[in-house]
């Protein structure tokens, strides 16, 4: 590889990591497994190596990627919270053997799983628990003494400790704690956890700490970060101590070579499904104290423990039926019916098919045994077939709705669509995104009601839920006449929503909540909207030719023309957005925030430009007028400063408001 791809990989590699960085580490909402992630990480560290010169001082590789968050105050580390070095095969364990015995030749390791947690640090004061953070960058976590309070495994009081004492340990949900929550969420109507990682991770960093006390979370303690007055040598004989004290400790093994430490990774990866928690790997340590110190570490890993990742479990099962779900927009999506199995913790029973091409592309069949994983260890997606069942037929995909019967048809997105725009299926998914708190907000009125009314025959379109009374809700079983009458006040507090929000409410093809803002925004009133043509949709920022006709489309039909009108009639106020200040010092401006201010949060940073008619982007482009960074700005500030676009403190900002 040449420098100038090798530069080119390196921007795509960082960028994509400081994506997954926040998913992961931020909003407890990751995309990819963990050994997806090593990867992209792995790769970049190779390509700096090669590319020294091309390292950048931001790089991912130099540091921890999550943040301290702004729900809750800072905690700056004493003793850093380091993350670890990865490895995915046997003979990158044995390079780190070499590297270790290269300063120690007469070495033993201690060899523990890796836990898929929240990685959390623990003071205590006089055998007290005073405080809890998070690990956020290894540097700053925030506090969240108060929720780890409500860990029943988490000693509050330790008889014999030292006058200071911090630890370090993994907060997680085992998976019956996570099913049991689960299961509550699915009878409540909200929507369920995707993982006990998230869901973990979630809990820990809810403001109501009684929330997080009906989760259910447990601890694992595997460091000692300081200890006054207190003299071990050992990273075995300082888990001993730890157990000794009464916190909750992992199993762990000594070894004396390499090789049975190996074998030791091997049968805990053999034996995760066997536990009630989640592991993603398991990790090498050095058990001498004064080893480690000579070993020392790098700006990011200790050079002392290395840690091996397991591959996504991807396990076989024979796929029982298909069954076709027909969207809010009339999409067909086939759905893959297996015999249960067990994968990352959780019972896997269904999976997505995607649509016609993806089963046709790998000849699926009813009988078949394929192979399944979840992706990002969250969503069960299906790999393969391994083999096919005997006389097995490839699925034919319906050429009519199974909802209604009527025909179905291709668009150019391959998508397969039911032709009958009052298909019940579509009706009801799209009744539930028209309540949704994105859109028309409508407390209470979740899929069990909305399957109710629409069986007793009361609503047949969106108008139709303006139309009920507290009565019609009240003879639904089960409903109180308080609740009936708190629903239908929730109805008639949503006819005063803003625009914006009922057009993401309409459920338009290609446009999401931020399209419906920008073009709200572009056109005051729904009259202005429904007489706009495509060039004049195309041309807001942000929006492309795609989305225009799929506007003009939609509002091009007579059943929208009829579900405005009677939408208006039952007195939906359609509010134009507030109008954004014309004429300010940033008036068609564009900036990009990166890093810390020093006074001021991002968002208030963004409030205030907006107010003085400029406007915030999350990306750095050659439209980018100005980026205003604090500290620790990262790839955005770099990008910013390749393109020449000029670079602002807040100070900077901040005179600029007041000239």
């Amino acid at each position: 590889m040449d420098k100038q791809t090798a530069e080119q990989r390196i921007a795509a590699l960082t960028a994509a990591i400081e994506y997954h960085n926040n998913l992961y580490y931020n909003q407890d909402e990751p995309e990819i497994s963990d050994f997806e992630y090593d990867r992209l990480l792995r790769e970049l560290e190779d390509l700096e190596a090669a590319f020294p010169e091309l390292r950048r001082p931001d790089s991912p590789t130099n540091r921890v990627g999550g943040s301290a968050g702004e729900k809750f105050s800072p905690v700056t580390h004493a003793v850093p919270m380091e993350s670890l070095h990865d490895s995915f095969s046997h003979d990158e364990l044995r390079d780190f053997d070499r590297r270790v015995r290269e300063v120690s030749p007469q070495v033993q390791y201690v060899v523990e799983p890796k836990f898929d947690g929240l990685s959390v640090s623990c003071e205590y004061r006089n055998g007290v628990f005073v405080r809890g953070s998070t690990r956020g960058d290894g540097t700053t976590g925030e506090d969240v003494t108060d929720n780890l309070m409500t860990i029943r495994s988490l000693p509050k009081r330790i008889a014999g400790a030292p006058a200071y004492l911090e630890v370090r340990g993994e907060v997680y949900m085992s998976f019956q704690s996570f099913e049991e929550l689960v299961k509550r969420q699915e009878e409540n109507e909200e929507k369920p956890a995707k993982n006990p990682r998230n869901a973990a991770a979630g809990s820990l960093r809810q403001k109501n700490a009684a929330v997080t006390a009906e989760r259910r979370l447990d601890i694992f303690v595997f460091n000692i970060q300081q200890a006054e007055g207190v003299t071990l040598t050992s990273h075995s004989e300082s888990l001993d101590y730890l157990k000794k004290l009464g916190f909750p400790i992992a199993f762990y093994h000594i070894y004396d070579n390499i090789e049975d430490a190996i074998a030791q990774i091997e049968a805990i990866g053999d034996n995760r499904g066997s536990y009630d928690y989640a592991i993603d790997g398991a990790v090498v340590k050095v058990n001498s104290f004064a080893v480690r110190e000579q070993l020392g570490s790098t700006a990011k890993y200790p050079k002392w423990a290395e840690a091996y990742k397991y591959p996504p479990e991807e396990k076989p099962t024979k796929l029982l039926s298909v069954e076709i779900n027909v969207g809010r927009t009339g999409v067909l999506t086939p759905v893959g019916v297996f015999e249960p199995v067990t994968l990352a913790g959780t019972t896997v029973s269904r999976a997505t098919l995607h649509n016609r091409d993806f089963i046709e592309e790998r000849g699926i069949c009813v009988g078949d045994t394929v192979i399944i994983r979840k992706a990002g260890e969250i969503i069960p997606e299906v790999l393969s077939v391994s083999e096919h069942a005997e006389g097995a037929q490839p699925f034919v995909f319906p050429t009519v709705c199974p909802s209604c019967g009527s025909p179905v048809s291709q668009d150019d997105e391959a998508a397969i669509r039911c032709t009958n725009t009052d298909c019940p299926a579509q009706l009801m998914r799209h009744l539930i995104h028209f309540v949704s708190r994105d859109a028309m907000d409508i407390d209470g009125l979740g899929p069990a009601v909305l399957e109710q009314l629409s069986a007793e025959g009361l609503v047949h379109s969106p108008a139709d839920l303006y139309r009920l009374k507290a009565e019609d809700i009240a003879a639904l079983d089960r409903k109180a006449e308080k609740s009936a009458q708190n629903l239908i006040s929730s109805i008639e507090k949503s006819k005063g929503n803003e625009l914006y929000r009922l057009v993401f409410a309409l459920g338009i093809r290609n446009i999401g909540l931020k399209a419906a803002g920008l073009l709200c925004e572009r056109f005051r009133t729904i009259d202005d909207i429904m007489q706009a043509d495509a060039e004049e949709i195309a041309a807001i920022d942000g929006f492309g030719s795609i989305m225009a006709q799929s506007v003009v489309d939609y509002f091009a039909l007579e059943s929208t023309h009829e579900l405005i009108a009677q939408l208006k009639e039952l007195g939906l106020q359609m509010k134009p957005s507030p109008q954004k200040p014309q004429g300010g010092v940033f008036e068609g401006m564009t900036f990009v925030l990166t890093g810390t201010l020093p006074n001021m949060k991002r968002s208030e940073a963004a409030k205030l430009i907006a107010a003085h008619g400029g406007k915030t982007a999350s990306s750095v482009s050659k439209k980018t007028t100005y980026v205003v960074a604090g500290e620790e700005a990262g790839s955005k500030l770099t990008k910013a400063q390749a393109l020449g676009v000029p670079i602002l403190s807040e100070e900077e900002l901040l005179r600029m408001t007041e000239a």
